[in-house]
């Protein structure tokens, strides 16, 4: 699997984007970042956790992927990230059950991101666990 998404940095020059690459081996997910004439790249169980990494690194510069997987309300079940590699993830409202027609590609885009740093997004996603739902419908 080598697949490979093109983004615009929030942070960074107007229209700067970055190339991001995407490789399986075994039981090993790769995210590679090539922006700037450079290259940050990092592995982990599932993409979203790689990607999460090479975000780090692009924070150091001020720099945000605009996309899903780095929108702030954006975070991917456990079990997407076991069965789907974490390339997709739940759009989520605070006092909501994350249904599946919430469910977004993270590598792609919508006028409805909240771009945002890797810490503020996992404390959201905390918020959002530990706020009370109705009970769920279907």
């Amino acid at each position: 699997m080598d697949d490979v998404y093109t983004l615009y940095l929030i942070g960074g020059a107007d229209e700067e984007q970055a190339q991001f690459v995407l490789t399986e081996v075994g039981n090993d997910c790769r995210v590679e970042c090539n922006f700037r004439g450079r290259r940050v790249e990092a592995g982990a169980t599932d993409f979203f956790e790689a990607f999460c990494r090479v975000r780090m690194e692009l924070a150091k510069e001020g720099l945000i992927p605009f996309c899903y997987g780095a929108s702030l309300n954006v975070y991917p079940s456990a079990m997407a990230r076991d069965m789907g590699g974490g390339l997709k993830a739940y759009k989520m409202v605070l006092g909501e059950h994350a249904r599946i027609s919430d469910l977004v590609e993270i590598f792609s885009e919508g006028a409805d991101i909240i771009p945002a740093y890797v810490e503020p997004q996992k404390a959201f996603f905390e918020e959002w666990l530990a706020t009370p739902k109705p009970p769920y419908t279907g």
